[in-house]
């Protein structure tokens, strides 16, 4: 179960859009990422690499945890909302629901649930 304090600066960091950082800090080496019902993505140093990825083909990016935060012992659920700005100019909103299990202080699995349609930018 992770601690108050921890999630705060989970979060914290998200906000500051070091999502790379967020995930080799935060995330077990065994950690698993899934997008909605997709197979999920295994392994910290793939998953860093993964959103580093995604990170070099846009321009910008703003996060933001909408509050409250929902804890149950190791289930962590947060909403969010992402805005994106992409190289071309355009861009995009997603708000998302992650959903977690938290092995101690550390996240070992994430499944996130969204609308696939909002990253059609515009």
């Amino acid at each position: 179960m992770p601690k108050t304090e921890t999630l705060e600066r989970f979060i914290a960091m998200v906000e500051s859009n070091q999502h790379d950082l967020a995930i080799e800090t935060f995330y077990t080496e065994d950690a698993t990422m899934q997008e909605n019902q997709s197979p999920p993505r295994v392994g910290r140093d793939f998953l860093v690499a993964n959103e580093r990825s995604v990170l070099e083909r846009i321009a910008s990016v703003s996060s933001k945890c909408i509050r409250p935060v929902f804890v149950d012992g190791d289930l962590v659920v947060i909403r969010w909302v992402f805005k994106f700005t992409y190289k071309n100019g355009t861009g995009s909103a997603l708000e998302e629901l992650a959903y977690q299990r938290w092995n101690g202080e550390l996240i070992q699995e994430e499944q996130f649930f969204y609308d696939p349609k909002q990253m059609i930018p515009k």
